[in-house]
């Protein structure tokens, strides 16, 4: 039997870019890691930078990813609802009421290992209609511990405070947590003292000359003079990065043995290299 697994989190994906840099780097990354699986946060994944389609679902799954995972702009599409009802390879966060489309945890197999996914959404700092995500994980938990110990959870929280107190409070619970939803990466992956590997945030894969992924100008307008200027539209010119985190975890205990930070820029992608499928 395996006695560990290597598991890649990327961060929220945005627009095109991200799409791109995400296609070119996954198979190298799994050879450069010797990763076992991928699990990406395709939120942003629509050109639009908001929102996910089911084109992108297949997409992600083509290049390499298990699970998909999401946030509040999950919402954004409405395109992907049935998809969020009948696949078992994209997942909402838990804590939205119930009657929402789609559900909060998923699993997935790796040598016949069961490995559980569970995706939250953060209160602090939000205006969704949420339950608490603490209360919503440790409910999951009772179910999930049944069934396996290798547990990844992202959540999708603005306030580093608050990832910080998921992770205290879920460590020796679960394998992993993982942040995000800034689109900016911290520099605190550790394993916390009772074996969780934790990153208050992965980042995220997009435009590095820009405002979490959207072109500037309309952003600084409304920073300066407050009405809403316009429309965010996706940096689609420059340089992207590539944000992520792995970790591997021991197959017996399902306790973090290794985590480390991925983050590189690709200055060579142009939006003539986006993918034409999701164009």
């Amino acid at each position: 039997m395996t006695k560990s697994l290597r598991v890649l989190f990327v961060g929220d994906v945005v627009g095109q870019p991200g799409m791109t840099i995400f296609q070119r780097w996954i198979p190298k990354l799994k050879e450069k890691y010797a990763l076992d699986a991928v699990i990406v946060n395709g939120e942003n994944s629509n050109k639009t930078g908001k929102g996910i389609i089911p084109k992108a679902i297949d997409f992600f799954k083509h290049n390499g990813a298990s699970v998909i995972t999401t946030g509040n702009h999950v919402w954004e599409q409405r395109d992907v609802y049935m998809s969020l009802n009948q696949r078992d390879d994209i997942i909402r966060p838990a804590n939205y009421p119930p009657g929402c489309p789609g559900k909060g945890h998923t699993f997935f197999y790796i040598n016949e290992i069961p490995i559980a996914v569970i995706n939250l959404m953060g209160r602090v700092f939000t205006r969704d209609p949420l339950d608490c995500p603490f209360r919503t994980v440790e409910s999951l938990l009772t179910f999930i511990h049944t069934k396996t110990n290798i547990i990844f959870v992202d959540f999708h929280a603005e306030a580093t405070s608050e990832k910080n107190a998921m992770g205290i409070y879920l460590d020796g619970k679960v394998s992993g947590v993982f942040g995000t939803h800034t689109h900016v990466q911290t520099a605190d992956e550790r394993i916390l003292p009772d074996g969780t590997g934790f990153i208050t945030d992965a980042g995220s894969c997009g435009p590095l000359y820009s405002v979490i992924g959207m072109q500037h100008d309309v952003i600084l307008q409304r920073f300066l003079t407050y009405p809403r200027a316009g429309k965010f539209v996706v940096q689609t010119q420059g340089p992207v990065i590539f944000s992520g985190v792995w970790v591997q975890v021991s197959t017996e205990t399902g306790k973090a043995e290794k985590i480390e930070r991925v983050y590189f820029v690709d200055d060579t992608i142009s939006s003539a290299m986006h993918p034409a499928e999701l164009a």
